[in-house]
């Protein structure tokens, strides 16, 4: 028999702040590639309002080779305000949010992670650590396709996702977290939010759901947020986040096929209020249901985390019904 043991909560406290509570050296990390980093903004201004360090990294889609940026360790750039992108092409959305925080005032650098294999970003991870005394590592996840299982008929994009949640979890950083923001933005991609909300009963009852709470149009953190991706939206005209501007619709109360981008015209949206919402999770107990964990763990290059997962989905003899939430 598994005995979970609960540690016991209040109303008026929001568990993942509670867990964070004696961290003083968080990374925060977009884990699905992009523009995830800007989703985990709110977080990054409440906690340094509380005084902890708080460094950036994102799971990049630029080809960092090909930038000005700096590699400080095999798969990890280190990006500044200053970097440009050696062809002129503009796609570099860590480049352009190191540039509105200096705007704002603030220099910092942004470290960024090629597509690689999960062993190497463990190694990137390790090196941030050393270097920064990390004692936190925060996921965050633009949508709520991180927490699939892999049994699933559709994945989202999971190939992203999958290896910053191994790479985190194999590395030697004490305290690990998955945080998603977006729910309902993986409509786009097929995802079925009746088998993520099963996914998350199922960490309900092992013990590594953290909770949810919602951002507002009132926080001074979501209006940040919101300037940061303005920001990025006006220096990458032709790539504006799908995910973020989405959130943000639904966090300015719009609602239903609501399209803020003209890169999404021709498909249907689902912006909802619960687009706002955190929802928590330790990442431990999500690394428990990644059916294929076993199969990328030890994968050195993107193209060897893909055959993992594909060898995964040719041992599968069947999906879990795709279904759709019966309200």
């Amino acid at each position: 028999m598994v005995v979970i043991f609960v540690e016991m909560i209040n109303l008026a406290t929001i568990p993942l702040f509670q867990k964070l509570h004696n961290s003083q050296n968080i990374l925060l990390s977009g884990a699905g590639g992009g523009f995830d980093i800007y989703c985990g903004l709110p977080l990054y201004f409440a906690l340094k309002a509380q005084g902890k360090n708080v460094i950036l990294s994102n799971l990049s889609f630029t080809l960092l080779s090909n930038t000005s940026a700096t590699e400080v360790f095999p798969s990890c750039w280190q990006v500044k305000a200053t970097n440009q992108v050696l062809n002129g092409y503009n796609y570099f959305p860590e480049k352009y949010l190191a540039e509105w925080f200096l705007q704002q005032g603030e220099l910092l650098t942004i470290y960024g992670f090629e597509k690689t294999g999960a062993n190497t970003l463990k190694n990137a991870f390790n090196f941030i650590k050393d270097k920064h005394q990390i004692d936190t590592v925060i996921l965050i996840d633009g949508g709520t396709d991180s927490l699939l299982h892999g049994d699933e008929e559709e994945l989202g994009t999971p190939t992203e996702d999958s290896c910053s949640l191994a790479g985190a979890f194999c590395s030697a950083i004490p305290n690990k977290f998955l945080v998603c923001l977006g729910f309902g933005v993986d409509h786009y991609h097929g995802v079925s939010h009746y088998l993520f909300l099963e996914n998350v009963a199922t960490l309900i009852r092992t013990g590594g759901f953290l909770g949810t709470f919602q951002l507002m149009k009132e926080m001074t953190e979501f209006e940040k947020y919101k300037q940061a991706v303005i920001y990025a939206n006006g220096r990458m005209r032709l790539h504006p986040s799908i995910v973020s501007n989405s959130i943000i619709s639904a966090i300015e109360g719009k609602h239903g096929d609501h399209h803020e981008t003209e890169r999404t015209k021709g498909s249907e949206l689902w912006i909802n209020p619960l687009m706002g919402m955190y929802w928590c999770f330790q990442l431990e107990q999500v690394i428990e249901q990644l059916l294929y964990f076993d199969f990328i763990k030890s994968s050195n290059t993107f193209n060897e985390l893909k055959d993992g997962l594909a060898e995964f989905r040719h041992t599968l003899t069947d999906f879990r019904d795709n279904r759709k939430m019966p309200i």
